[in-house]
């Protein structure tokens, strides 16, 4: 994505199966556990560098001890940060007491992160502030272990107001309003509950109350905690959760909307937000790693056993898309082959914005996350060259000659690497005045590359969300080669409706294809559609979200997405061009037909999973139209 935005955070969680002392057997080191943490986050720091958080549970230590470790850190290195200060307590141990190292209950009760159970947590903060207060994974404190609570997830939940009413009618006094605070104090109201629950249970059947905690983390239900918790829960959501005596838990949204994946043998169960992580982490084969299930929640108890439990009814899988074409990392197989097929997708309409006329055309891509799309792309190219190369020597039958053979076999996609991000170069630190020229300079351009006044450069982009830095960069450097014309080609479709799951793309305002849209009713002299939008939302304020419907979508009705396409390509072009500019974008049948099983496309079609997107689009245009700069949920 040629502009940053963003979105999914990464979990990682790793139960240990076996008594420390095993791994140091087996594998040299008392810290296996967090040594394989380390490199699930490392592996996932695509998905999170606003900060990061790591925390353990220690098992059957005695009163009196520290059980639960926690670190976060907001540096901007936050990984090395947080792990540094556990390697570098270790080596300390290795320069003055070696021997300490092979101590395991020494290990246990004096080295933070010798446990069996381990969470780490990498955000993208779409909302809220960046200290390292609002970093995951977030505590709920008891002095009852069954009651202590280690949360960290990947989510936004669009009902948070509503569930904040409800914490408060529970009796609650909570201090923060935030979602991920909400679902802590949630959950932890259930697990409190069930504590009660199961305490008058046994104290009823006559046991010592020492005696009821062992029953109590024996016969505690993770299952009815979160199905209590979650059954109100309006979002997608990939959960993660540590108990203080050792239960873990991993709940997955019932629309599937974010990721989570895990693996099982019999020394460990590891779970995290994406499959090759895991792969690569405990060098297991694809196969063996599977996908939480929509409504699910894998569940770990203290003695080692777990299993998919059923937490809230599965609704139609809505996977997010986004993950497919851009977020995740391309190194899983289906990934790598869907983007490809997103590239493959745009030939036909590439080839007919170029007329067909591959001699005088150079294609190219960025950012470097393109690069799936565009080796699809060329890949359909050669394909059509070797068909039209097989009719003309056909055509050629006894007329054949070394010079017209040679004519045939040259013909084939040019490719180029055109630009090349020039990743020191930081305009964040600039006075406004000189920021802009920075800006049209954080690409080094390839001279020479393009013919100039003849050649037309396609470039491969993930997708086009504001438009922003093509407009205000991109298509000014690469206006500098002197091609005729530069066409911009989106892997994704039109970013229509804002996002409110996980992605930060919350203002409908932003969207260049919303400004595309609205520009065009004007054009139309049909701008009385804004006002009856705006009416219509706002008559639904108030509303259950279940009743709400997404009325923005007749911002858009009146035109085809060809004709959005074109405005964008003009208002997206900067003054004193030389180039011809367009812009061409996915269908969104061209999009699930490449990633049939993540039809989650919301912010392409207005369809949103939940109700309570119709209620986060409306009043997204709301503010637009009533001018308040501000996220709609």
């Amino acid at each position: 994505m040629s502009e940053q935005i963003k979105h999914e955070c990464g979990i990682a969680l790793i139960r240990l199966l076996k008594p420390l002392e095993y791994y140091l057997s087996k594998y040299g080191t008392a810290f296996y556990g967090v040594n394989k943490l380390h490199l699930l986050m490392e592996k996932q720091h695509n998905r999170g560098q606003d900060g990061a958080g790591i925390a353990c549970v220690k098992f059957d230590l005695e009163p009196g001890n520290k059980y639960i470790d926690r670190l976060r850190s907001n540096s901007d290195s936050a990984l090395r940060d947080l792990f540094n200060k556990i390697y570098d307590n270790v080596s300390g141990i290795k320069e003055k007491t070696p021997n300490l190292l092979r101590d395991v209950q020494w290990l246990k009760h004096h080295v933070t992160f010798t446990g069996e159970l381990l969470l780490g947590h990498l955000r993208y903060g779409t909302f809220g502030k960046h200290d390292v207060a609002n970093l995951h994974p977030v505590q709920r404190y008891n002095n009852w272990k069954t009651r202590n609570l280690v949360l960290a997830g990947n989510f936004n939940l669009t009902n948070v107001d509503e569930l904040f009413e409800g914490l408060i009618n529970y009796g609650q006094y909570p201090i923060e309003t935030s979602d991920t605070i909400t679902i802590l104090e949630m959950i932890g109201h259930y697990l409190d509950d069930e504590n009660e629950r199961l305490y008058g249970k046994f104290k009823r059947k006559g046991y010592e109350k020492l005696e009821i905690t062992n029953k109590i983390i024996e016969k505690l239900s993770i299952q009815n905690i979160l199905q209590n918790a979650c059954e109100t829960w309006d979002g997608g959501y990939a959960i993660a959760g540590l108990m203080g005596h050792g239960d873990a838990f991993l709940l997955r949204d019932p629309s599937g909307i974010r990721p989570a994946f895990y693996y099982a043998d019999d020394e460990v169960v590891v779970a995290a937000s994406e499959r090759p992580v895991i792969q690569t982490s405990f060098n297991v084969p694809v196969d063996k790693i599977l996908e939480v299930k929509p409504g699910h929640a894998l569940i770990i108890k203290k003695d080692g056993s777990f299993g998919e439990h059923l937490c809230v009814e599965p609704l139609e899988k809505k996977s997010c898309s986004f993950e497919r074409i851009y977020f995740s990392r391309g190194t899983d197989i289906d990934i790598y082959n869907e983007r490809k097929d997103l590239g493959k997708a745009l030939a036909k309409p590439i080839l007919e914005a170029i007329n067909f006329d591959l001699e005088n055309t150079v294609f190219s891509y960025i950012p470097n996350t393109a690069i799936d799309a565009y080796n699809g792309l060329i890949a359909a190219l050669t394909t059509f060259c070797n068909d039209i190369k097989k009719d003309k020597i056909i055509e050629l039958g006894n007329n054949i000659s070394p010079e017209k053979l040679e004519r045939i076999l040259s013909l084939r996609p040019r490719v180029e690497k055109v630009a090349v991000k020039d990743i020191k170069l930081r305009t964040f630190i600039a006075q406004d005045s000189h920021r802009d020229d920075l800006v049209t300079h954080v690409y080094d351009i390839t001279y020479g590359s393009i013919r100039e006044n003849i050649d037309t450069l396609v470039v491969i982009d993930d997708s086009i969300v504001r438009g922003t830095t093509l407009k205000q960069s991109i298509i000014r450097i690469l206006d500098r080669l002197g091609p005729k014309n530069i066409i911009i080609a989106s892997s994704a479709p039109q970013i229509r409706y804002p996002d409110c799951y996980g992605i930060d793309m919350a203002k409908i305002s932003d969207f260049i294809a919303f400004q595309a849209a609205i520009e065009l009713l004007k054009d139309h002299k049909i701008s009385n559609i804004i006002n009856e939008v705006y009416n219509l939302s706002k008559s639904q304020e108030g509303l259950p979200k279940e009743k709400i419907k997404n009325h923005v979508k007749k911002i858009y009705q009146p035109f085809s997405a060809r004709q959005i396409s074109e405005k964008i390509s003009e208002l997206l072009t900067p003054p004193n061009i030389k180039a011809g500019v367009q812009v061409i974008y996915q269908t969104i049948e061209d999009l699930h037909d490449a990633c049939p099983d993540h039809t989650g496309d919301w912010y392409f079609t207005g369809n949103y999973p939940t109700p309570g997107g119709n209620m986060v689009v409306n009043r997204a245009f709301i503010n637009y139209i009533e001018g308040r700069n501000i996220r709609a949920y």
